[in-house]
């Protein structure tokens, strides 16, 4: 018989877990942080503003969760490893990547210039290839598994029209066969890669769009849920992904978007 209280009573237990969360101070980042913490990982939150990042392992701290904060420009490709090799060996390895970093520079498609484009590329996809990679160079010697969770957006597969998204929507395109592939040649080392695809989350990120009744009357109604994603709602799944529940979970996406992406253009 099955005993099913003990495989899956621990499911969603981080315990002696190491969390890497890139972009972690941000509006997203920081709700996964406190997911991530809560369920007992320890995490390492990291970002350019190292102010910041110290912040959040404080408040982390203060509540009796184990964080610590350090400072790092995910498009310097270069600095990518020394952080990350410092963090594993501060740590004990690292388990869990959630990578949060992302950007958008807004231009039509007669306005796009090299400069924005490349940009956007070295913030949403260029920096997940490296601190991919950095992570599991740690995790493949260390032979105990891991998770790589990347945040990608509703609009990975969907286009925007009327606005300048070619860049956001071509990197983030991107960024889900950059899960697949990964997916597959982590697999045999039992890590497992997977993305989250948030619609519009009420961040600072958004913040003025939603300040204008009319534009968030328009936002809202594009969503079936009939309402804008909280962080939280995003750093559920996130968790899950990151969890022993996900084991048999790897090269997909979850759609964390209220229903928009199951929806047909125009509906």
């Amino acid at each position: 018989m099955t005993d099913y209280k003990t495989i899956l009573g621990p499911m969603f237990d981080l315990s002696g877990k190491t969390a890497l969360v890139t972009g972690g101070y941000g509006g997203l980042g920081e709700a996964i942080c406190w997911g991530l913490a809560s369920r007992g990982a320890r995490v390492a939150i990291v970002g350019r503003d190292l102010e910041k990042a110290d912040a959040l392992a404080a408040k982390l701290t203060a509540a009796g969760f184990d964080a610590l904060g350090r400072a790092l420009d995910a498009t310097r490709v270069d600095d990518i490893a020394p952080v990350v090799d410092e963090l594993a060996e501060t740590m004990g390895g690292i388990d869990i990547l959630v990578n949060c970093v992302g950007i958008n520079i807004e231009q039509m498609i007669l306005d796009v210039t090299e400069e924005a484009f490349d940009n956007v590329y070295a913030a949403n996809l260029k920096s997940s290839m490296f601190l991919a990679q950095a992570v599991a160079r740690h995790q493949i010697p260390a032979g105990r598994g891991g998770k790589h969770v990347h945040m990608l957006s509703v609009s990975s597969h969907r286009g925007f029209n009327g606005r300048g998204y070619t860049a956001y929507c071509a990197t983030k395109g991107a960024l889900i066969m950059l899960v697949r592939q990964h997916a597959l040649e982590l697999a045999a080392h039992d890590i497992q890669v997977n993305g989250v695809a948030p619609t519009y989350v009420a961040t600072d990120m958004i913040r003025h769009k939603l300040e204008d009744p009319v534009l968030r009357a328009k936002l809202t109604g594009a969503i079936p849920a009939g309402r804008i994603a909280e962080p939280a709602d995003v750093a559920g799944p996130t968790v899950f992904l990151a969890s022993p529940a996900a084991g048999f979970v790897t090269g997909q996406v979850v759609y964390v978007d209220g229903g928009v992406s199951a929806n047909r253009p125009g509906d």
